[in-house]
């Protein structure tokens, strides 16, 4: 407001009529507010959430797709993810003087008293069935925390199954080395015990009774998923960090991670083990990869020590006890066939249950905030030429260089529909912290260049004799249109010919619009002198210069997917489906 008001104060001095000045401060105010910015913006957003729909992804709301762009820390549960979900029974070990018929027996009398089998007693009672006599007196269903189930039945006593850790006592020396050779070999082991249901007492908080025996170890086998290594190498080629937590036991869920191909996954821990102090919780997790044994409460707080360590994390969850956690993660990612309460609370639902979209996920928001980013370049820099041209003549007291008109050919050749495709255009680069300062340590020196070249060329012809208004306005939108079309193809590096042939063809619109008699007459151009080509060409060479060379001072030679050879010359970054030198998402291609 103040640049256009000092504009239209000097320019009703200056001009014979009002309506001129008027028409001046008007394309003057219009130039300085980067309006398409929003439309632009808003349509990458809407873009990237078409994209991930197309891909059976849910995204709740806009934000989530910028969310995406952002998250450098994965922690992935075991069983639906690395794992395909579907857990086969695979054998029986009896234990203390149980044969193996009867421990299938006292498996499938408890499988069928669950109410709410999970896949885990589903694979159980598919191969252990129901025996008849055995009378259910009271149950106590499976929980996260507890990690076990029990059922009374008359006559035949307590049953206990879950998980070893808390089941085993020291008696039970045969089970352990049974379930350690097991959990090392990858397999999932659960353990059956029996107790006396008349030694339970109803001061034991935990509901387990000392008097228990092992009766049989049940291995458990999770099927990999075909495509997970693939999928977890791109993210540890992305630099994102992945983190496995799972209820399961450690040494199991390490194994399996291994096998698929999770980085660091020979070091895990047991939760259990884990401090619950934040401060020590989290340099636990930061060089640790694989935990098991976690409560729903651990998982809320690993995710909470990480975040206080500066990271980004995605939360992968489908069940009840995944919620606090998909809650606090800064991206919450929830299965399509979760819980209700998990879909709820998650950012992101994934409705077909495939790991295989989470990279795409991953580049879909990258996508979003590198375009954002570019398209946002284009609109500062106008906002900034546009300013200072305003605060120049304002001081300066002579005619706008520009009208209304004007100002709308030039950002409709070198923004607007330019912007539309660099919205929407594929990238994959990883994104850097900085995003304002980024755009304004380019956007600002560069529309300073264009605005100085710029007025330059408009005072040389200006203050030609031989020169009319019309054709000093027009000299001064070629050399502005000029420096706009060299800032988009600098903003659009890492180039690839369709940019170029985009830059191009919007030159060619400008000159067709000059060589039409009606379009040149409407825009209120003319075809300037042949002596004052060699000041717009002179301009445009050398503003185009200092806009190309000044990023590599302010930003380094990393800039735009700029590095460093093992010369002194710059040259690209190598890309797959990016600028970022890493490998584009299974499945996908160039593009960029």
């Amino acid at each position: 407001p103040p640049a256009s008001a000092l504009l239209l104060w000097r320019l009703l001095g200056a001009e014979d009529q009002w309506q001129e000045a008027l028409r001046g401060t008007v394309g003057a105010a219009v130039a300085m507010v980067p309006d398409g910015l929003v439309l632009l913006t808003s349509l990458a957003f809407v873009a990237g959430v078409i994209a991930l729909a197309r891909r059976r992804v849910l995204a709740k709301e806009l934000a989530a797709v910028e969310l995406l762009a952002r998250v450098d820390t994965l922690c992935l549960d075991k069983t639906g993810t690395i794992t395909t979900g579907e857990i086969s029974f695979e054998s029986v070990q009896p234990m203390g003087g149980w044969d193996a018929a009867a421990a299938i027996d006292a498996l499938g009398a408890m499988a069928a008293a669950d109410p709410s089998p999970n896949p885990t007693t589903a694979a159980i009672a598919a191969a252990c069935p129901a025996p008849e006599g055995w009378k259910v007196v009271a149950t106590q269903p499976f929980s996260s925390a507890r990690k076990w189930a029990s059922v009374t039945f008359a006559e035949r006593g307590l049953f206990y199954i879950g998980a070893p850790d808390m089941l085993l006592t020291p008696a039970d020396g045969e089970a352990r080395d049974c379930v350690e050779g097991w959990a090392e070999a990858g397999r999932r082991v659960l353990l059956l015990s029996q107790g006396r249901a008349e030694a339970a007492s109803a001061n034991e908080t935990d509901g387990l009774v000392p008097e228990r025996h092992a009766v049989a170890v049940v291995v458990l086998g999770d099927t990999i998923r075909h495509d997970a290594p693939e999928i977890l190498a791109y993210f540890r080629d992305q630099g994102v960090d992945l983190k496995v937590i799972s209820g399961d036991n450690a040494a199991t869920v390490s194994a399996v991670a291994q096998r698929a191909g999770v980085p660091g996954a020979e070091s895990y821990v047991d939760a259990r083990e884990l401090p619950s102090e934040p401060s020590e919780l989290g340099p636990a997790m930061e060089s640790t990869a694989v935990f098991g044994r976690v409560t729903p409460h651990q998982k809320r707080a690993m995710v909470g020590a990480l975040q206080a360590g500066g990271r980004t994390v995605a939360m992968t969850g489908d069940g009840v006890n995944d919620v606090l956690a998909l809650k606090d993660a800064d991206m919450g990612i929830a299965m399509g066939s979760g819980s209700a309460a998990s879909r709820a609370v998650a950012e992101l639902v994934v409705l077909d249950d495939s790991f295989a979209t989470l990279p795409r996920v991953v580049d879909e928001g990258r996508k979003v905030i590198n375009n954002v980013e570019r398209v946002s370049n284009l609109f500062i820099a106008k906002a900034a030429y546009a300013l200072l041209i305003t605060a120049a003549i304002g001081i300066m007291g002579v005619s706008f260089p520009f009208l209304p008109r004007h100002l709308t050919l030039i950002g409709t050749f070198s923004i607007g529909v330019p912007g539309i495709f660099l919205a929407l255009a594929p990238s994959t680069e990883l994104v850097r912290p900085g995003f304002l300062r980024r755009i304004l340590r380019f956007s600002i020196p560069a529309g300073a260049v264009a605005a100085v070249c710029t007025l330059v060329v408009y005072e040389v012809a200006r203050r030609a004799s031989e020169t009319s208004l019309i054709e000093a306005r027009t000299v001064a939108t070629m050399t502005l249109l000029g420096l706009g079309l060299v800032i988009l193809v600098v903003t659009s590096r890492p180039l690839r010919p369709w940019k170029i042939v985009l830059a191009v063809v919007m030159g060619l619109l400008y000159v067709v619009v000059m060589a039409a008699g009606g379009l040149r007459e409407y825009f209120e151009l003319d075809l300037p002198p042949a002596w004052l080509w060699g000041p717009v060409c002179a301009a445009v060479v050398v503003g185009g210069a200092a806009i190309v060379t000044l990023p590599r001072f302010v930003h380094g030679p990393r800039w735009f997917g700029y590095r460093r050879s093992s010369g002194t010359e710059l040259e690209p970054e190598r890309v797959g489906a990016g600028s970022s030198g890493r490998p584009a998402a299974p499945g996908t291609g160039d593009g960029t």
